[in-house]
């Protein structure tokens, strides 16, 4: 069985497991406490060397990267529903993934982790810088959704649950872009199954 490194308030994390969820593909969670400083020790450094969640073990194959592992779990169980195999279609959805990864996790981050997580000690410097870059990134968004039910056309595929994924993080800095267009989207993402029972308890 596969076994995933898990922390519920992981969006990179959630992403993965609602996929698995939704497709029903037998897995195991192990928890790692992030708050307890569990990702820095010795035993998961060499499960995960960039001291990060989500790892994916499946048998011999150890995937760290939360997008490369949505991809290699519909590589490996053809889930051509989710990730397309006609080459435009697919572009289309990895062209979402690496702007999930690029361009808005870094402000989700800076948001998120400062204002809910960081306490005292919070950046408000990566706050402020997070929140003006959010404005862009909503607009880019907003405009892709405005005439599409999904970020890749008509129909739900892992681009959709890895950006949902970040807003749903967003979610916990009451901080989600104020955009028509993107609340509906995100709305229709959480009717998801698999996606919904991934939510951290207060987002769900």
């Amino acid at each position: 069985m596969m076994t995933l490194y898990h922390n519920p308030y992981s969006q990179h994390v959630r992403r993965v497991a609602a996929l698995l969820e939704e497709v029903q593909i037998p897995y195991e969670t192990k928890h790692v406490a992030l708050d307890d400083g569990a990702h820095m020790e010795p035993d998961f450094l060499a499960v995960n060397p960039n001291h990060q969640v989500p790892t994916l073990i499946d048998g011999g194959v150890k995937i760290h990267e939360s997008n490369a592992i949505l991809r290699y779990l519909c590589n490996k169980h053809e889930l051509v529903d989710w990730y397309p195999a006609d080459p435009a279609a697919r572009a289309s959805v990895d062209q979402w993934l690496d702007w999930c990864q690029s361009r808005l996790s870094g402000s989700v981050v800076d948001i998120v982790l400062n204002r809910v997580f960081m306490g005292d000690e919070a950046d408000h410097a990566a706050i402020a810088r997070g929140e003006a870059k959010m404005v862009e990134l909503a607009s880019i968004l907003g405009a892709a959704l405005e005439h599409s039910d999904y970020l890749a056309g008509d129909s739900v595929t892992i681009a959709d649950l890895s950006v949902a994924s970040s807003v749903s993080q967003l979610q916990l800095a009451d901080a989600v872009p104020d955009h028509p267009a993107i609340r509906s989207w995100y709305e229709r993402v959480c009717r998801i199954p698999g996606f919904d029972r991934t939510l951290p308890q207060m987002l769900g």
